[in-house]
């Protein structure tokens, strides 16, 4: 009998593509799944093919009062600065790619983390919880 392989992996390589005729891109997932997504964006970086033009990428969203928001976050020359470094900037789709300015094409790389609900309830229980917190004794001062 062979093993059975999870129905959906921890984690993916995600990458999308802004250009003149594609301008943006948005990344959602099913709301039917019962997993927690989030994606991670690693670079973005002008591609062959890019003209020396400021590109601007912005990231589409929603705030805290479920308000879209526009965001940018990279601005890209091909004499100065062609590649941007990210860092892993988490997002939580679903979040729309723009191009805003300039023709690309702008390439934009990342993670897709996805989490079973197991998984992030049990991710949650290692953290201590403010409750957790006040119980612990208070500082003593070393003794001399």
């Amino acid at each position: 009998m062979e093993p059975h392989a999870p129905a959906c992996p921890g984690s993916v390589l995600f990458g999308c593509e802004l250009t003149a005729s594609t301008k943006s891109y948005t990344f959602q997932v099913d709301e039917e799944d019962n997993s927690d997504h989030i994606l991670a964006l690693s670079v973005v970086c002008l591609t062959d093919g890019a003209k020396d033009e400021c590109n601007v990428v912005e990231v589409i969203g929603r705030n805290h009062e479920n308000q879209e928001i526009a965001v940018p976050v990279a601005n890209l020359k091909l004499s100065c600065q062609p590649l941007l470094s990210l860092d892993n900037f988490k997002l939580q789709p679903p979040v729309t790619f723009r191009l805003a300015a300039g023709s690309g094409p702008v390439h934009l790389a990342g993670w897709h983390r996805i989490m079973h609900r197991e998984e992030a309830s049990f991710e949650e229980d290692d953290d201590l919880s403010e409750e957790d917190e006040e119980d612990l004794p208070p500082i003593m001062p070393a003794k001399k």
